[in-house]
């Protein structure tokens, strides 16, 4: 699993050994995981190293970095059969959120899957969550589909929206 750099960023390997108390923090945020479904879990330190191993295994996962400081973390989940991954990402630290940084580090993520082989990338989001639906249409990721429903957002229904971009 490679170190990804980008022009503003640089997205290390996530290990168990460098969860932080910060990145719990993070996950016990509210206003940080209002859209993720981590909300529901209370986080610890072990919580997390747990969350990192499995994600290794099925997957890559990176801490997203600027200037040396931790701003995020980015996922992906590898379907070996069908050749696809499914991507998530949580920028943590409030202060640098509008700032594109998702994006770019979405972007380098993509590019990531494509050369090592994947056809498609693809990630979902609850319908009000403008952040990461723009993340996904600023990285050239069109709507699919939808699940009408699917979560509750503070006691409401709320439509999952499914985006995908295949390979170019």
């Amino acid at each position: 699993m490679p170190t990804i750099r980008t022009k503003r960023l640089v997205l290390i390997p996530y290990t168990s050994e460098n969860v932080t108390q910060e990145h719990v923090d993070w996950l016990n945020d509210p206003e940080v995981v209002r859209y993720s479904e981590q909300r529901h879990i209370r986080h610890t330190e072990v919580t997390q190293q747990i969350y990192v191993g499995w994600a290794r295994l099925n997957g890559d996962i990176w801490i997203i970095q600027k200037d040396g400081v931790d701003i995020g973390t980015i996922s992906m989940r590898i379907d070996k059969d069908n050749k696809t991954a499914n991507m998530g990402i949580l920028i943590g630290r409030k202060g640098v959120w509008g700032q594109g940084y998702a994006s770019e580090a979405w972007k380098a993520v993509m590019h990531y899957c494509f050369a090592i082989g994947l056809r498609k990338v693809e990630c979902g989001t609850m319908c009000s969550n403008a952040g990461m639906r723009g993340v996904a249409l600023k990285t050239g990721m069109l709507p699919e589909g939808s699940r009408p429903l699917h979560f509750l957002l503070d006691g409401e229904p709320e439509d999952l929206i499914m985006y995908g971009r295949p390979a170019q």
